[in-house]
């Protein structure tokens, strides 16, 4: 990046997942000879630096800048540069990469992409895409063997010593995207009904409802739109879009063919969030569409529950659940890298998910197996559903039908 500065005349991006680790990793860092990362620029080339923005100018007008995928809209607005570096780019926001991309297009620009795998994200989307095109794209693909920078049976100690985890091994020494992200929480589940062939092509009935599924952030709006053929669930296509208010969904709603049900949102439907002054709720039946209540009309049919149950819902779904692999190919990768925050200092997972770009399509499906245990507890309040799942968990009375293995699952898409 700095030959590239010094020959040609631009800005020169170097963006890790957030501007937090921008600053500690590569602005503040030292390397293992006790010298600074930025001594490695010569002091005769540098202009300023200026530690707030994170930015070196150099004597011939080039800029090297730090940024944070976090902060893209914000940091790349106006710019023009001519190279961006992105590290750790599976941990990254990979609408930086979009958002960037057109720009380096136009300006004749390079981008480097450097990471370790993450399970099947955006990183192994462009992974597969850079190896099916050769003549496009330079891609390597580097392990321990052939690195050998880290002798083997060291690793293994680790791994027998209980150290780091088998699936950390495989990803951060053998680039491996098989084992899926560390802490995974449904990683498994999505495995086994990729076996079972039910991730494939689900046909949607139009002489059937479709009800959708929300969840609504700040940051992300993510849509799940499902059907309910008897016993089977099938979920048939989803959404998901940043920074839009309510109306704008509306609108998408209306490009569907679907014959709309019921929809949902969570316990916090009467939060004014979405502007204007109202509730959710109130936005919603402004535009059209009715959100589901519970009796009185003032609270989400989904209410609120401990986060841990909601997963295990999630999990017992996932056994009895068939899924469209073209429409929904954002919701199985959120469901793929879902994962637990890991506790590296007490080499635990956390009980808390991480809260990334995956979690607002785990959440919406989190409720969804939440809807569903209360519709096949026959109508059980979901504090009674919840109280009752936890003492089977503790084993303390029987198994209630839903959480059976062999609870009724047939479907005609096989």
């Amino acid at each position: 990046m700095i030959r590239a500065a010094l020959r040609r005349v631009g800005v020169y991006m170097y963006c890790l997942p957030t501007f937090r680790q921008a600053r500690l990793t590569v602005f503040e860092s030292i390397t293992n000879d006790s010298k600074k990362f930025l001594d490695y620029i010569p002091k005769s080339l540098i202009k300023s630096i200026n530690s707030q923005e994170l930015k070196v100018v150099f004597n011939n007008g080039s800029i090297i800048q730090f940024i944070g995928s976090d902060s893209y809209d914000t940091s790349l607005v106006g710019t023009n540069p001519r190279m961006v570096i992105m590290s750790e780019y599976a941990l990254s926001d990979e609408r930086a990469y979009h958002y960037i991309r057109p720009i380096l297009n136009a300006n004749g620009g390079s981008m480097i992409l450097l990471s370790t795998p993450r399970g099947r994200n955006h990183l192994w989307d462009l992974y597969n895409i850079a190896v099916h095109n050769p003549n496009e794209w330079f891609c390597s693909k580097l392990t321990l063997d052939d690195t050998r920078h880290i002798p083997l049976e060291e690793i293994q100690k680790e791994i027998d010593s209980g150290e780091i985890s088998e699936e950390f091994a495989q990803q951060e020494y053998f680039t491996s995207f098989e084992l899926g992200i560390e802490g995974s929480i449904y990683g498994k589940h999505i495995d086994q009904m990729r076996l079972t062939g039910r991730i494939g092509q689900v046909p949607w009935d139009s002489s059937k409802v479709v009800h959708t599924m929300w969840d609504i952030g700040r940051d992300m709006t993510s849509i799940i739109f499902y059907q309910t053929l008897g016993n089977v669930i099938n979920i048939i296509d989803c959404y998901e879009e940043s920074k839009q208010e309510l109306p704008y969904f509306a609108r998408y709603l209306d490009t569907k063919p679907y014959k709309y049900g019921k929809h949902y949102i969570p316990h916090d439907g009467s939060h004014i969030e979405w502007g204007g002054g109202l509730s959710r709720f109130a936005l919603g039946a402004q535009v059209g569409i009715k959100f589901e209540t519970r009796e009185g009309g003032r609270l989400s049919a989904i209410p609120k529950l401990e986060v841990a149950t909601g997963i295990e819902y999630g999990r017992i779904l996932l056994t009895k659940l068939w899924i469209d692999e073209t429409r929904c190919q954002k919701l199985i990768k959120a469901l793929e890298n879902y994962h637990y925050k890991v506790d590296h200092k007490r080499k635990v997972n956390s009980t808390k998910p991480e809260h990334d770009i995956y979690s607002h399509f785990a959440d919406s499906f989190r409720y969804l197996a939440t809807i569903v245990a209360m519709d096949r507890g026959h109508n059980t309040s979901i504090e009674d559903l919840e109280r009752r799942y936890l003492q089977t968990v503790d084993g303390q009375q029987n198994i209630p039908s839903f959480f059976r293995d062999d609870y009724p699952t047939s479907s005609t898409y096989r």
